[in-house]
Parts: structure tokens; sequence; C-alpha cells
């Protein structure tokens, strides 16, 4: 993918989610309107050998519950924290959740979702900025 707006298409079970819950609300909200068909890419990075998601894991999932095999990807060009796409593959890994079918058991009432995965993030990016600031400068 050397054109960063190609659209391929990748095997959904070949690409790591970057995220290990999901809004029932959400999600919810999404399968009322998903049309196979018409799915909009869903952004991916390379990271450590892995074809990771960057957003759309609410879309991934439904693309999932509606039997695709699979989807349209584009390379996602956005200037990301790596470290902190690192953590999230790591928890990911940690939690069992290797492809978008593995978040099926893991849809959680919204105001759970926020509590559980923004509350995750909140303190993930709140150890980063520690490490980063406790770092020895160049």
């Amino acid at each position: 993918m050397n054109d960063p707006t190609a659209v391929t298409r990748m095997s959904l079970n070949a690409l790591q989610p970057s995220q290990f819950y999901v809004s029932a609300t959400k999600l919810a909200s999404v399968l009322e309107r998903f049309l196979p068909a018409e799915m909009e890419p869903l952004p991916i990075r390379p990271i450590r050998g892995r074809t990771m998601l960057t957003d759309g894991h609410t879309r991934a999932l439904a693309a999932h519950l509606h039997g695709l095999v699979d989807v349209p990807v584009h390379r996602d060009e956005d200037d990301l924290d790596w470290l902190a796409y690192e953590r999230c593959v790591d928890q990911c890994l940690a939690e069992g959740v290797h492809c978008a079918g593995d978040l099926v058991g893991r849809v959680l009432p919204h105001g759970r979702y926020v509590e559980l995965w923004n509350g995750w993030c909140d303190r993930m990016h709140a150890e980063l900025e520690a490490e980063r600031r406790e770092a020895p400068g160049p």
C-alpha cells in the first residue's frame, strides 16, 4: 500500500484491534445502518509485524457479525502516538483480543464502556506522560 489513499481489501481476521471494548450503544447504531457493500474502509497501520486497526473497531465488529471475511482498508496517515498504540495492542493481546471476532464478548453498556475503556486510556496516557517527563533529554 504505497498510495495512502488506496483502498484495498484484507482478511478481517488479519486485523489486530487496538481497542479491547466496544460500546453496545454505538454497536447498535452502526448495525442499524450497516450495509456490507457500502462499508467505509477501516484505517490500518503496521505495528510490530501486525496490521493494526487504528480506528473503526465498531465497524469491524459489525462486519464480523455480518459474516464478512474480508473488508476494505486504507493506510491511516494520521500522526499517531506510537507508544500509546503499542500499549493498546499489548493490552489487547494480553486480554486475548487478536481480531474483530474477539470483541464479541467485550461489548459493554455505554456507561460501563466509558468507565472501563476511557478510564484505561486515561491511566495509560497519564503513565506515558509521566514516563516522558522522567526520560532523560537528548
